[in-house]
C-alpha cells in the first residue's frame, strides 16, 4: 500500500531538483557579468560537463555508426538544449534580474502547450488551460512591478525578450525528448544510458556553443580574451554550474518528463522562481518586492491545478 506513495515523493523530488539548480545557475550567472563572456562562459560549462562525463559514456562516442544514423535529432537536441537554451539565459541576465529571467521563465507550459498542440498533436485539457493563466499572471505582474500603469507602459529590457526566446526552445526541447523518433525508441533505440545518451547531446551542443563563442568574441573585440577566468572564485562558480544546474538537474529533467510528461514538467518547473528569490536575497542581498510574493502564489496554484489532469505517459 505505501509503494505508490514512495513512488509518487520520488518523482517529486525529480522535478523539484531542477529548479532549485536551474535557480542557483541564473543567480551564479548574474554573479558572473563582468567576469567573462554569457556566450563563453556557457561553452566552457559544457565542455566541462563533457570531461566529466566521458568515464561513464566514453564508449557510446565510439558508435560511430549509431550515431551518424540518428545525428539530426540528436545534433537539435544538444543544439537547443546545450548550446542554445544556457547561453540565451545568460546573455539575459546582463541586463535583466536573476528573479525576473526565473519568473519569465515561467512562461514555458504556454510554450508547452502550444507546441504539444502545434507540433505533437496534444489535446489541451482545460485545467492545464487555467493552470497556464495563472503562470502567466504571475509573470504580468512581476513585469507590471505591481502597479496597473507600469504595465500601460511596459518596455521589456532585452534580457526579458532572450528569455521568452529561451523558455520557447526548452519547450521544444522537452517534447524532443518525450516523443522521440522511431529510431530511439523500443529495440531501435541504442544501449545508451543516461550518462551516454547527455554526453552526446553535449557534444554536438559544445560544437555549436564554441562556434557561438567565437562570434561573440569577434564581435566583442581583443580585450575580450582579458575576460578569461583566472580567480578560483570564477571556477568554483563554473564547477558548480557544471555539476548541479548540468548533469544533476539534466539527468533528473529527464527521468522527471518520462515519468509526468513534459506539460506537467514544466510546470514543476516554474518552482524556480521560489528558489531564485532565496539564491537572490542570500548572495546577492537582493530582497523580493511585495509583488514576488503573490506571483509565486499565481505560479504554484498553476501547478496545483494542472497536475489534477495529466495523465502520465508510458515510458518509451
Amino acid at each position: 500500500m505505501t509503494r505508490p506513495l514512495i513512488l509518487d515523493l520520488r518523482v517529486l523530488s525529480l522535478l523539484v531538483l531542477p529548479p532549485m539548480m536551474w535557480a542557483g545557475n541564473a543567480v551564479v550567472g548574474r554573479l558572473m557579468v563582468g567576469a567573462m563572456p554569457p556566450v563563453a562562459m556557457n561553452a566552457l560549462r559544457w565542455l566541462i560537463v563533457a570531461l566529466m562525463l566521458m568515464p561513464l559514456a566514453y564508449r557510446a562516442l565510439g558508435q560511430v555508426a549509431e550515431i551518424k544514423q540518428r545525428w539530426a535529432y540528436l545534433a537539435t537536441l544538444g543544439v537547443l538544449g546545450v548550446g542554445s537554451y544556457n547561453a540565451l539565459q545568460y546573455l539575459a541576465l546582463q541586463t535583466s534580474s536573476p528573479l525576473n529571467v526565473t519568473l519569465i521563465g515561467a512562461s514555458v507550459p504556454v510554450w508547452m502547450m502550444l507546441v504539444g498542440w502545434l507540433a505533437f498533436g496534444q489535446a489541451m485539457q482545460m485545467r492545464q488551460l487555467i493552470g497556464a493563466a495563472l503562470s502567466t499572471a504571475g509573470v504580468v505582474l512581476v513585469i507590471a512591478q505591481g502597479q496597473w500603469a507600469v504595465l500601460q507602459h511596459v518596455s521589456l529590457v532585452p534580457g526579458d525578450l532572450l528569455m521568452l526566446l529561451a523558455s520557447l526552445i526548452w519547450a521544444v526541447y522537452s517534447w524532443m525528448l518525450a516523443r522521440p523518433p522511431s529510431s530511439m525508441l523500443g529495440r531501435e533505440r541504442p544501449n545508451w544510458d543516461w550518462a551516454a545518451f547527455l554526453q552526446i547531446q553535449v557534444v554536438f551542443g559544445v560544437i555549436w556553443a564554441g562556434a557561438c563563442t567565437g562570434v561573440e568574441a569577434t564581435l566583442a573585440g581583443p580585450d575580450q580574451a582579458a575576460m578569461w577566468p583566472t580567480a578560483w572564485s570564477t571556477w568554483g562558480a563554473l564547477l558548480f554550474i557544471a555539476i548541479g544546474p548540468s548533469i544533476l538537474a539534466y539527468r533528473s529533467w529527464g527521468l522527471g518528463v518520462q515519468a509526468v510528461g513534459p506539460t506537467m514538467a514544466a510546470f514543476f518547473g516554474n518552482l524556480t522562481p521560489i528558489f531564485a528569490a532565496l539564491w537572490s536575497a542570500l548572495l546577492l542581498g537582493q530582497m523580493p518586492q511585495w509583488y514576488h510574493p503573490i506571483a509565486l502564489v499565481l505560479i504554484t496554484a498553476g501547478i496545483a491545478v494542472s497536475s489534477r489532469t495529466v495523465k502520465t505517459p508510458a515510458k518509451a
